[in-house]
């Protein structure tokens, strides 16, 4: 007992409580001036909704993004009805600005320049619906007009809400991506905070030909492109594109969950970095990240759908989408190690 209470080491106790308080102290001040000083970050944790939300609607039976199935161009009166009859979670149309009078945007894939629905009554019959909806931008000029269409109905709307674009060139790319900056100074609206950003690169795929993957140089350049983006993120990726993209595509989903550290590199010693990380991107013990990916394919596309296991195995079952064929869908899910 004397021992326990020899001055000594009542003066190293008294120390190290000191220095944990400067500790703490020191960190608290860092995690302040950041969230404070500096304007391109937010402090605020955007994290995507859309599995929540069917699971809450019991559409869904667990946290799976590959669960969640898709009704795709949903271009025509005809189209819609059907869409929003099927058992789809997630409607997707395309939009255009109509090329004749009245200039207005319309439900429609190039090369087609019109169509029987504008996307007024287009929103008008989903938002009776408790579909999800992904809006396919194809122009510049119809983003904003549509973004006050889709403000309007807000309110009315149930499902999650993804926007669409195609914004820097990808492997294959022959079409001309829309201007990132253009687009998304457009899409970002005050009404759109609970929105997906879904944002791709343009693409081709050739049979009987090497078909090269994502680049480093194209995930880098996306991934500064959606650094100070406060919305959650999905890229969408071509699926006969992602046997050699591995690496990169990990990669680009592991940036979002350093995005809400603060980026502190250069600013907080090493030995702070993991307690400033579990402060900004943690909450009621959970984790949360703002990338996801969605895979997708084109209608001609060939590729071994068991080179889509790795993503499934080594990446959170929660941040990969399959925008795929019914047939690849059946066959991903009976794959050993699905």
């Amino acid at each position: 007992m004397a021992v326990l209470n020899s001055p000594s080491l009542i003066r190293l106790f008294r120390a190290r409580v000191i220095v944990l308080i400067l500790t703490c102290s020191f960190v608290l001040c860092v995690v302040w001036n950041l969230e404070n000083k500096t304007p391109e970050i937010s402090t605020e944790l955007m994290t995507d909704q859309t599995l929540e939300y069917f699971l809450s609607q019991g559409k869904i039976q667990v946290k799976d993004a590959a669960d969640i199935e898709w009704a795709h161009a949903a271009n025509s009166k005809n189209k819609i009805t059907e869409a929003l009859q099927s058992s789809a979670h997630m409607i997707e149309a395309d939009i255009l600005l109509r090329s004749n009078d009245p200039k207005e945007p319309i439900m429609a894939h190039p090369p087609e320049t019109d169509s029987d629905v504008t996307l007024r009554d287009w929103l008008k019959e989903v938002k009776a619906s408790d579909k999800g909806i992904k809006l396919d931008f194809k122009s510049l000029t119809a983003v904003a007009p549509s973004m006050v269409l889709l403000d309007e109905v807000r309110a009315e709307l149930r499902g999650p809400v993804w926007i669409n674009a195609d914004i820097l060139p990808g492997p294959g790319g022959k079409a001309t991506p829309l201007d990132p900056k253009v687009f998304l100074e457009a899409a970002v609206t005050p009404g759109s905070h609970g929105d997906v950003l879904s944002l791709g690169w343009t693409t081709g795929w050739t049979a009987d030909t090497h078909n090269p993957g994502y680049s480093w140089e194209m995930v880098r350049e996306m991934e500064a492109m959606c650094r100070t983006l406060r919305h959650p993120v999905t890229f969408p990726v071509r699926a006969a594109l992602l046997a050699h993209s591995f690496s990169q595509l990990h990669w680009l989903l592991q940036q979002s969950d350093r995005s809400n550290s603060m980026r502190s590199q250069d600013v907080v010693p090493a030995l702070l970095k993991h307690l400033i990380l579990l402060i900004s991107c943690s909450q009621d013990g959970r984790t949360f990240c703002r990338y996801s990916l969605t895979i997708w394919t084109g209608h001609t596309d060939v590729f071994v759908v068991k080179d889509l296991l790795p993503y499934r195995s080594d990446i959170d079952k929660t941040r990969i989408y399959y925008d795929l064929l019914d047939s690849q869908r059946t066959q991903l899910k009976g794959l050993t190690g699905y």
